[in-house]
């Protein structure tokens, strides 16, 4: 078991990437604190992980609120004793609206979400690993966050500022034991895009450019071991930095 005896916090986790991440992470050995506002799903992510012989709790947690990050930090240290990893996955799509038609209500909520529940989430769990001289943290990017042309203004500088603060951990704390990377997932099957509330016109039109040159949708559980990969010791000497899962999809754009 590449993670035994390991606690992890994985956010978004009732579905998609999340989903799978935690139960890949608990099948190798990780107590899990599986985090979402959905409740409901991640009691049902708890259930599956247990009825495989894992070991995982439910936390409700809007990522957008300060309280509810801290929370959850402090539900790890209080069920399981410490936390050694920390993945940030949760995540919101905008509408593909291009910086014209961005609105402030918009942006700001992407934001809290994507970007300032990272940092959050972060902050809290900085300490734990210093204490410990070691901790892990992996965030959800995206392709996104990578160029311009995968979805709206929001959300590609909302993944930029992730791979940013994502390059800046790594090598603030490098040498205090703590290493921070992030994946940047391609298209995949996930529930992501019930996340929005209409589709721009203008801007999905253009981003259908890049869309035409994806070579296929990915599969949740295909991240989930990207994410396992920088949880282990199999990825020791890489931090900082940022691994692409799109199918070769940004060799293109």
């Amino acid at each position: 078991m590449k993670l035994k005896d390991k606690v992890s916090v994985v956010t978004g986790a009732a579905s998609g990437m999340g989903k799978a991440i935690a139960e890949l992470y608990a099948k190798e050995g990780s107590k899990v604190i599986v985090a979402d506002l959905n409740i409901e799903g991640a009691e049902a992510t708890v259930e599956a992980i247990t009825q495989n012989g894992g070991n995982a709790k439910a936390v409700k947690v809007n990522v957008a609120n300060l309280a509810d990050v801290e929370n959850m930090i402090d539900t790890a240290v209080k069920e399981y004793g410490t936390l050694d990893i920390l993945v940030n996955n949760a995540g919101i799509m905008d509408g593909m609206e291009a910086v014209g038609d961005v609105e402030d209500e918009r942006w700001d909520l992407i934001f809290d979400i994507n970007t300032k529940a990272v940092m959050r989430a972060m902050r809290k769990a900085i300490p734990i690993f210093e204490e410990k001289g070691k901790g892990i943290i992996v965030n959800t990017a995206s392709t996104g966050g990578l160029n311009g042309a995968h979805a709206g203004a929001a959300y590609v500088a909302s993944k930029h500022a992730v791979v940013g603060l994502t390059k800046n951990t790594g090598f603030m704390y490098a040498n205090k034991g703590i290493r921070c990377n992030a994946i940047a997932p391609g298209g995949v099957a996930t529930g992501i895009t019930s996340s929005v509330k209409g589709f721009n016109e203008f801007g999905a039109s253009r981003t259908q450019l890049a869309q035409a040159a994806m070579p296929r949708v990915g599969e949740p559980e295909e991240i989930a071991k990207v994410a396992l990969f920088l949880a282990s010791e199999d990825s020791s000497f890489v931090n900082g930095t940022v691994v692409t899962a799109d199918a070769g999809w940004t060799a293109a754009f």
